[in-house]
């Protein structure tokens, strides 16, 4: 498919290598950048045939099949709105807006013009998480009780994340929009999103935004979902996210700590990878920096999704969803209270409830609570009584 691409800067470019990286066949045909120069030298880098300033353009140009917008979130609508007006398929970087009404609108536009609306989530493509969905949908770690998704570095790369009402936030709108939808897959999208605490701060920075926040997402079936986010932390970009269920556990660490160490006196100032902030010392560099943050898993959704007519994993949907669950984190952060989350349009499980502690029965007397092997050996047993309630331990 032919693609008009609405964006020249960073995201842009690792959207562009990769759809031309191992001879895809989907590819680039336009690019459009507010900057004439920046549009062209962005053309002669992936060698592409026409560039312009003027959206419009891009978008209504006969030859283009999708739109793929890699713009500042303060221009997303804009755009969408313009791709609706076109009937021209579009796909949205994250955020998908700025707050939960500006989402909401976009969903509307896309579904109202009967296009295709992909929302370009990457870190719910990677290869360590997309298997480790797979394992939790099939049942490997039971019930999943509590997520906890990091993402801190030092900062964005450029000035419009620091202007709030450019970006719609800080750490949160930015950063936050990826831990809200991981934790989203690992408890399961049909389980609907009740009341958000939380903590946020700005710590470093001289911006009106919060560069550091903490939060906790209540889900209607009783799970916890963590958010840790900041432009505060120093050493590179932390990527890591952990699951917790009844019957096992997942660790994953997705970027700072690769597997590809190098020491270096930096002779040569080589890029090492994304918000790294040295080119000396020990330094962990990414091999294939696009693939570890699932963008060529993503692409290769979201143009099979449109060719066979079904929905991508990450749709315009999640992305709206995503905005109510950070509109009700900012409300928090001011208040200090559990606040509940508005949705609008919910699409998922209704009859979905908090539950109790699962109760596994040990014989007709008692339940169990623990069986755990001592250092000399022995294996004690923690019970309770069905009858009385009463905890007690045994030896097995």
């Amino acid at each position: 498919m032919k693609i008009a691409m609405l964006g020249s800067g960073f995201i842009a470019r690792f959207y562009a290598t990769s759809l031309h990286a191992q001879r895809r066949k989907d590819f680039i045909y336009t690019i459009y950048s507010r900057n004439i120069d920046n549009a062209q030298r962005f053309a002669a880098d992936y060698q592409l045939a026409h560039f312009t300033d003027n959206m419009e353009e891009a978008i209504n140009h006969p030859e283009v099949e999708v739109v793929l917008i890699s713009l500042p979130n303060h221009l997303h609508e804009i755009a969408v709105a313009a791709c609706a007006k076109a009937k021209k398929h579009v796909l949205c970087t994250k955020p998908l807006g700025r707050t939960g009404a500006e989402a909401k609108r976009m969903l509307q536009l896309v579904e109202e013009a009967g296009i295709f609306g992909g929302y370009l989530e990457d870190l719910c493509y990677t290869p360590k998480f997309l298997k480790s969905v797979a394992s939790i949908q099939e049942g490997s770690i039971g019930k999943v009780l509590w997520t906890k998704s990091r993402e801190a570095h030092p900062g964005p790369h450029s000035d419009w994340f620091w202007d709030k009402e450019k970006s719609g936030g800080g750490a949160i709108i930015d950063l936050a929009c990826h831990c809200v939808e991981i934790s989203r897959n690992f408890i399961g999208k049909n389980v609907k999103p009740i009341e958000v605490m939380c903590w946020a701060a700005t710590q470093v920075h001289p911006i009106e935004a919060e560069d550091h926040a903490i939060g906790l997402v209540k889900y209607a079936n009783g799970a916890i979902g963590q958010f840790e986010v900041s432009w505060t932390f120093r050493g590179g970009m932390d990527l890591r996210d952990e699951v917790v269920g009844t019957e096992g556990s997942i660790w994953l660490n997705s970027f700072l700590r690769t597997g590809f160490e190098v020491f270096s006196t930096g002779k040569g100032g080589n890029y090492v990878a994304e918000k790294a902030e040295v080119n000396n010392g020990w330094l962990f560099p990414v091999g294939d920096e696009a693939h570890e943050l699932g963008y060529p898993n993503m692409f290769t959704d979201m143009f099979d999704a449109i060719e066979s007519k079904r929905q991508p994993l990450e749709t315009f949907y999640d992305g709206y969803i995503v905005n109510a669950i950070l509109d009700a984190a900012f409300i928090s952060a001011k208040t200090k209270q559990w606040e509940p989350i508005a949705i609008d349009d919910w699409r998922g499980d209704e009859t979905l409830v908090e539950t109790g502690a699962a109760l596994v029965s040990f014989d007709e007397e008692y339940y169990l609570i623990k069986e755990e092997v001592l250092p000399n050996g022995d294996i004690k047993l923690i019970l309770k009584n069905k009858q009385s309630g009463e905890v007690v331990q045994k030896n097995k």
